[in-house]
């Protein structure tokens, strides 16, 4: 999809944890899009035929090895910029257990707060999108 530049569905899983810290991931290197960047949440493309939902919960469980926490759909945006073209489904999760990465696209993780995680140089702009959305739409506040 991206590759041809076509509109596609996309999943974004904002991980929050009991104290209201962020959990940030390092993209790796060999990612097609922004390779090295971080990423505000964890999630990617819809399958051809998949719920939305269950993408977010298969992302989630892909990447981070998180599986088994309820999700809370907090709303839907466009994103348009680069030659991506994205129609984004926003999820939030409250997590505090142990991560297990997915090598191939995260290279590490960190937790901090969401006034820290804006203010990083290298966030992807989907990601920063998908929070700035979160933010306006009353899901998530900073300051908090």
């Amino acid at each position: 999809m991206r590759r041809f530049q076509f509109w596609h569905r996309a999943t974004y899983v904002v991980i929050l944890n009991r104290q209201g810290e962020i959990c940030v991931q390092r993209r790796t290197l060999i990612k097609e899009v922004f390779p090295g960047g971080l990423d505000l949440a964890a999630g990617g493309v819809v399958g051809a035929g998949e719920a939305v939902h269950v993408a977010a919960r298969r992302e989630l469980a892909e990447e981070l090895g998180i599986c088994g926490v309820p999700l809370s759909h907090a709303g839907e945006f466009r994103y348009d910029r680069g030659g991506n073209h994205i129609f984004g489904s926003l999820y939030l999760v409250e997590y505090d257990g142990p991560l297990t990465l997915q090598v191939e696209e995260v290279a590490d993780t960190f937790w901090c707060s969401l006034e820290e995680a804006l203010a990083l140089e290298e966030i992807t702009p989907d990601t920063r999108q998908a929070v700035d959305e979160l933010i306006a739409s009353g899901w998530l506040e900073t300051g908090r």
